[in-house]
């Protein structure tokens, strides 16, 4: 597993006042400065932008690679504490973007790290470029070549302090701290006021001609349509979830045989579907249409490497499981946030359903090779706002006896 740090940064000449933050990635193995973010955000407070520079920075680390390790430096002790569990978050501006920031990764990939402020200069600069844009009334370019001011050319402004708070907000630090307080911990069973997850109940689709023959089939290859028996596992499908009755909107895979399932259950629900690229299946390259046994002869090498290495990709230029991870983890966040609160139905994959199951549990990429998943089963995974998730059912065939 690679390991980034994050070092972020935020600050108000005011507070409230013109406010920005930065952000740097960097590889913790090297050293190497791998993404660097920074932005103006007019007016606003030092712990807003503070959270705010966090949460880029968590962006721009998942962008990089979503299975990292992260390992959060700031000197900001308010969000450092928050982010951590062991400080309330009490004021209603802080909730959201501590709830935004816990849901870039998942809450085992990454810890936090207090650092005094010359730890952070990296990320004060940035945050101070961005408000000097903003003062020009420009926003910030990477690498735009203008000279950063320095906080001692910035005496006739208060300065940026980073661990500044409102009057509001330190009210709230010191009643946390005086009661002995803490954050629900962000492991665990998510308190009862956390408000109602995104639910995703997640459907594999029927059989094709190729399934029963255990053939692969991804996006690359075919693109089977449903047989008898496929269908009649969709109609099975759709009548237990009618029974439920909890789906409240339902988005699929745009290949034929996905579609084809969700508009059975679309059909029984009342509801449209949306098609949505990200749960597509894995490309499987030169493989697709052949059976294990078959590439394994054919490929021998090719499919060592594949079983032994995550980032490999099948024979011809096929999707690896890693990259088919970092595509499901963008999508996985996406939907989540556009569901807030409501279940939603994704008709999906295997190899889509078993990663989004492997990233909730934290479980290593070999997992993926000790799930078994029917053809029309269903699956649950609920994802809550302090960035928990909880997998409630896995392969469940039931409406299908």
């Amino acid at each position: 597993m690679r390991e980034f740090i994050v070092e972020a940064d935020g600050g108000s000449r005011g507070n409230p006042g013109p406010a920005g933050y930065g952000s740097v990635v960097i590889d913790a193995a090297t050293g190497e400065t791998l993404a660097e973010t920074a932005e103006y955000i007019g007016v606003a407070t030092n712990n807003v932008a503070e959270y705010r520079g966090l949460i880029a920075g968590l962006r721009a680390a998942h962008e990089l690679d979503p299975t990292a390790a992260i390992r959060v430096r700031m000197d900001s002790k308010l969000v450092v504490e928050q982010m951590s569990g062991r400080w309330q978050i009490k004021h209603p501006a802080m909730k959201p973007l501590a709830a935004e920031a816990a849901m870039v990764f998942p809450v085992v990939q990454v810890t936090y790290e207090w650092i005094p402020r010359e730890q952070n200069k990296h990320a004060d600069r940035l945050a101070n470029e961005a408000m000097d844009a903003g003062k020009r009334g420009e926003q910030w370019i990477a690498g735009s070549g203008r000279q950063p001011k320095g906080r001692e050319e910035l005496r006739d402004q208060p300065p940026p302090a980073a661990t500044a708070t409102t009057t509001a907000e330190a009210k709230a630090e010191a009643d946390a701290r005086a009661a002995g307080k803490v954050a629900t911990p962000r492991t665990g069973w998510a308190p009862a006021d956390m408000g109602a997850p995104a639910t995703f109940v997640l459907l594999r689709h029927g059989e094709t001609p190729l399934t029963p023959q255990k053939r692969f089939s991804g996006s690359g290859g075919t693109d089977p349509s449903l047989s008898d028996v496929g269908r009649d596992q969709a109609e099975r499908a759709a009548a237990s979830l009618a029974v439920r009755g909890t789906i409240e909107a339902i988005v699929a895979s745009p290949l034929t045989r996905t579609r084809q399932t969700a508009a059975a259950v679309a059909t029984r629900l009342g509801l449209d579907v949306t098609i949505d690229d990200g749960l597509r299946e894995t490309d499987f390259g030169a493989w697709e249409g052949l059976t294990f046994g078959e590439v394994r002869e054919r490929y021998p090498d090719d499919m060592n490497t594949w079983l032994a290495d995550p980032e490999a990709e099948p024979t011809g230029g096929g999707e690896s499981f890693a990259a088919t991870a970092r595509r499901m983890a963008v999508t996985r966040d996406k939907l989540v946030a556009a569901y807030a609160g409501r279940t939603v139905l994704l008709v999906t994959h295997v190899t889509p359903i078993k990663t989004l199951v492997r990233l909730a549990l934290g479980a290593p990429p070999e997992s993926l090779f000790r799930m078994e998943l029917s053809a029309a089963s269903l699956s649950t995974v609920a994802y809550f706002a302090d960035g928990n998730a909880s997998v409630r059912l896995f392969n469940d065939t039931s409406h299908l006896r």
